[in-house]
């Protein structure tokens, strides 16, 4: 039996939370897919809810289905994120949906929304962003977001909607795992051809990121996607890279550090 004393894991437990080299791990030969714009009766969604692909489901919160989505999804193995309407520079205003967060939003409403989106998405693990090439250079806001989502332990997925994303930053600044998008698998336009191209491109491109990640849709053409993914499955596995979610990749070391301090405590 180990007897560790108090005080020594006090500090170690605190030295592991403000290490920021503990807050990610490097991807070694996987990937991630996650899959935008559910919450809604479109294209795609029941066919990737049943669970045979293992992606990421970000879901709209203000969406109609979005709170049945999201529990579907838990129930067939598949992790769930927020996918929060942020304010764009351009492009119509539906495209936002209800109760986007914009540039001239009060702080208490932004975290009113914020709460909200929240509540309506139960076992979210993540967060990132729909649109918002305005919002995500708004300092104000991508705090905002980035102090939310330290308080609720999720990890964030910048999306790249802008080169001058301010979220990267504000998030290794209080210590929150935030990961960014590699490349979007599709547009509102793409057919299977196209989607699997931009697979390939992506597999070939996996041992060049730290955290490869692909971004897809559900909605006009969420069939030719999910279609293009289930061909594309047997290239991942050639190429040994195992898709996985994006919390695989969220503070490993300092749970395993905790694991072992506890079993040696026994």
């Amino acid at each position: 039996m180990c007897h560790i004393p108090f005080k020594k894991i006090g500090l170690l437990l605190l030295s592991l939370l403000i290490l920021p080299a503990s807050i990610c791990a490097a991807a070694e030969n996987q990937a991630a897919i996650i899959i935008d714009d559910f919450g809604g009766d479109v294209k795609g969604v029941t066919s990737f809810l049943e669970g045979e692909i293992p992606i990421t489901v970000a879901i709209m919160p203000f969406l109609e289905e979005a709170t049945e989505q999201a529990k579907l999804a838990h129930e067939n193995g598949l992790e769930v994120m927020i996918h929060l309407p942020l304010e764009p520079k351009k492009g119509k205003a539906s495209w936002l949906g209800p109760k986007g967060i914009t540039t001239n939003l009060s702080k208490e409403e932004i975290n009113k929304r914020l709460q909200e989106a929240y509540d309506a998405v139960p076992y979210a693990k993540g967060l990132n962003n729909h649109m918002g090439s305005k919002a995500m250079e708004d300092q104000r806001i991508v705090e905002l977001i980035v102090q939310f989502a330290k308080e609720k332990r999720l990890y964030l997925v910048d999306s790249g909607t802008t080169p001058k994303s301010l979220m990267p930053d504000l998030a290794k600044h209080y210590n929150v795992p935030c990961f960014k998008r590699t490349l979007f698998l599709d547009d509102s336009l793409s057919s299977k051809e196209h989607v699997s191209k931009q697979l390939h491109t992506f597999v070939n491109s996996v041992d060049h990121y730290e955290q490869p990640i692909a971004i897809g849709h559900v909605g006009i053409k969420g069939h030719e996607t999910l279609s293009a993914i289930k061909s594309a499955l047997p290239l991942f596995i050639e190429k040994k890279i195992e898709l996985v979610f994006p919390s695989n990749w969220a503070s490993p070391e300092i749970d395993n550090n905790l694991n072992k301090l506890s079993r040696g405590a026994k």
